[in-house]
């Protein structure tokens, strides 16, 4: 783990319970357990987003939460899917990967203005910071990631079907 990452925080969901656990993302290497079934907390890929715990997860979240908002019939999520593995797994401990099923959440969905899946929506300090909206190369995650300054720059900038709210008169 890097320095930027020692005594940060995020919430995450267990997937086989569903208690909600603070983890301390500096400690990764050290197997965090869901402190209700005592199973392995892994995030080293996307984890299942609760809508009713959304709100917690996104106000506790000390590093960027990038959100995939998803339906198992969607192709272009599927496409999706493995891509955003990588990321996660490349990224763990930097950024937070969600996934939200706006089948089972449809209000949640509803409030973030979801129109089209998937929609990435990436977070940072818990107020929405830049969108894309459609399957794209892992490029484009990284594109994302990186506008926050939160990593190095590799030159990438937003793709052209992401925006940032800032952009948005709004």
């Amino acid at each position: 783990m890097t320095n930027a990452t020692t005594g940060k925080h995020a919430t995450v969901s267990c997937p086989f319970c569903a208690s909600l656990n603070r983890v301390d993302l500096g400690r990764l290497e050290d197997g965090p357990r869901c402190g209700t079934c005592r199973r392995p907390l892994l995030l080293d890929r996307p984890v299942a987003v609760p809508g009713e715990s959304f709100d917690r997860i996104l106000a506790d979240a000390e590093v960027p939460f990038l959100l995939d908002c998803y339906a198992d019939w969607c192709g272009p999520c599927r496409i999706m899917a493995p891509v955003l593995d990588e990321f996660a797994r490349d990224r763990m401990g930097e950024v937070l990967v969600g996934k939200l099923d706006t089948d089972r959440y449809p209000e949640v969905a509803q409030r973030l203005g979801v129109r089209g899946i998937p929609t990435l929506i990436l977070f940072s300090g818990g107020r929405e910071v830049a969108r894309q909206v459609g399957a794209g190369p892992r490029a484009g995650l990284e594109a994302l990631f990186d506008s926050l300054g939160a990593a190095p720059k590799t030159g990438g900038r937003f793709p052209k079907n992401a925006s940032s709210p800032s952009a948005k008169s709004g």
